[in-house]
């Protein structure tokens, strides 16, 4: 069974603190609350959330220049800003700065429960494409040097002929490796293995 998601919340206010992770719980998600973004910063739970709702006023650091720091260390979770004092600067630098949405207190349940939740797909998202291109570059380093050139001349375009002439091959050789290449790189077609080719950069020449 797949575990619920983390949401982290960190607001200097009990009330909404105690607020959100009531609400939150409500709808099966698992939550941690901090009133400092520094108490946050020191946990561990970080890497294992899907989405952090952060007040933008808090004591010793910003929620922004907190952001900022998170993004420094190539922490990636998708933050929803909250606050009694937004204004239009604030909202664009946040946003600019990747955050998932910004939210004026106080908000209506509905509308932070709808915010997480797309948070909370569009990580979900973003982990499952990482997954997909560590799993194609990991297939594609089981590729001999010989199979990988083959691989970038062919998704180029070039038949099994000219690749023989370049290789100083036979045409049986080179068939016989771009067979390994397809069966090493899981492609069930050979537009499957274009595809591939792009989204790991290859190129010829």
């Amino acid at each position: 069974m797949t575990e619920s998601p983390i949401i982290l919340v960190v607001d200097d206010e009990p009330l909404i603190r105690q607020a959100l992770d009531t609400l939150l719980r409500s709808v099966g998600y698992r939550v941690r609350t901090f009133a400092t973004a520094l108490d946050l910063y020191e946990d561990d739970c970080l890497p294992q959330a899907s989405c952090l709702i952060l007040d933008i006023r808090l004591p010793f650091t910003s929620g922004l220049d907190f952001q900022q720091k998170l993004t420094d260390r190539g922490i990636v979770v998708p933050i929803i800003f909250v606050t009694a004092h937004g204004d239009i600067p604030m909202t664009v630098r946040a946003m600019k700065a990747g955050a998932a949405d910004f939210l004026s207190k106080p908000f209506r349940d509905q509308d932070i429960l709808d915010s997480v939740a797309s948070a909370v797909l569009k990580h979900q998202e973003f982990l499952g494409s990482s997954k997909t291109e560590a799993d194609l570059k990991s297939r594609y380093t089981q590729l001999s040097p010989r199979e990988q050139q083959i691989m970038a001349m062919a998704t180029a375009g070039l038949m099994n002929k000219q690749i023989a002439g370049e290789l100083g091959l036979s045409e049986i050789t080179v068939k016989i490796h771009r067979g390994k290449v397809s069966r090493k790189m899981s492609a069930k077609t050979f537009a499957d293995l274009v595809k591939m080719a792009e989204l790991l950069g290859l190129s010829h020449r």
